[in-house]
């Protein structure tokens, strides 16, 4: 029997939904997902494995047309990426927005030697007429569109028959990763990314996005009857002094109520008791702050 492997790109603007497609597709809680733009900062890979094939998905910023910092730079970096590797490239987009056809990015996706799907994600959100519009409109600015599939990725409408068409296409290849591996990233890797998910949620405005989380120290220990236990020391920057107050809240009350939610999750990701501690450090500019953009993670 022929085994199928193969390196497919999710790639869009931030907030169309490119996190929950991924997660749909793989079946576990791979990218944090908000309803806040520039969610996602890393590339992050999530693996599909069966007998006969595997699916290397790789999930991306969105892409920031603007950038203010490095960080952001950092950020496209890891996009332009997608469109030198890969076996398949799935360019996501929202059925309710607007689009600039001459964004930078569609020459590249036009020039593309890998298949190309579009995705019209949140289908659900409007009538037919639209997503009918929206893939004329798509398939006009970028000829070489191999399949388009209207779906939804929060409702996993049509995210079946997607995959059918994604294995499909990718090449005969070898198994790259063990088949119970579910992504690249270490454990701790994505604590981080839950605990930033919950500052999203609880704070407004400016806040989340000066904000990264480190963890310091990830022990898996015993409690005194035995049980398992996961001690977790995290670090929270901010790029400006009053930033941190908002953070610690009054009396610590909003660190707390952080703290608990994130708790929550990560007992809920690790399946195992979980004592979480969070601090809070103010960095002048860290988001153009070379060395700590690359302890970060924000590599070039």
């Amino acid at each position: 029997m022929e085994h199928k492997s193969g390196f497919v790109n999710i790639i869009g603007r931030p907030n169309v939904g490119k996190s929950t497609l991924m997660n749909a597709l793989v079946g576990e809680r791979m990218s944090i997902i908000t309803n806040k733009p520039q969610t996602t900062r890393h590339r992050i890979i999530g693996i599909l494995s069966d007998d006969d094939y595997q699916v290397i998905f790789s999930d991306t910023p969105g892409i920031v047309k603007d950038p203010s910092y490095k960080m952001h730079e950092r950020m496209n970096d890891f996009v332009r990426t997608t469109f030198d590797d890969g076996d398949l490239m799935l360019f996501v987009v929202d059925v309710n927005e607007d689009y600039d056809a001459d964004a930078p990015f569609i020459p590249r996706l036009s020039q593309l030697e890998q298949p190309l799907f579009l995705l019209i994600n949140k289908i659900d959100t409007v009538e037919p007429e639209q997503v009918l519009e929206r893939i004329k409109f798509w398939n006009e600015q970028i000829p070489n569109i191999q399949e388009t599939f209207p779906i939804s990725a929060l409702k996993k409408k049509n995210t079946e028959e997607l995959l059918e068409a994604i294995i499909k296409t990718i090449p005969e290849g070898p198994v790259y990763y063990p088949k119970d591996q579910l992504t690249d990233k270490p454990e701790r890797f994505f604590v981080s990314e839950i605990i930033r998910e919950k500052i999203l949620l609880q704070y407004q405005q400016e806040i989340p996005y000066s904000c990264e989380v480190e963890i310091e120290s990830y022990k898996e220990t015993q409690t005194k009857n035995g049980e398992p236990l996961i001690r977790i020391s995290a670090l929270i920057y901010v790029a400006r002094k009053t930033q941190k107050a908002i953070i610690i809240g009054k009396q610590g009350a909003a660190i707390k109520k952080l703290g608990m939610a994130a708790r929550k999750d990560i007992e809920t990701f690790t399946e195992q008791k979980v004592f979480l501690e969070l601090h809070v450090k103010y960095k002048d500019n860290w988001r153009d702050n070379d060395y700590l953009l690359k302890q970060f993670g924000y590599k070039r």
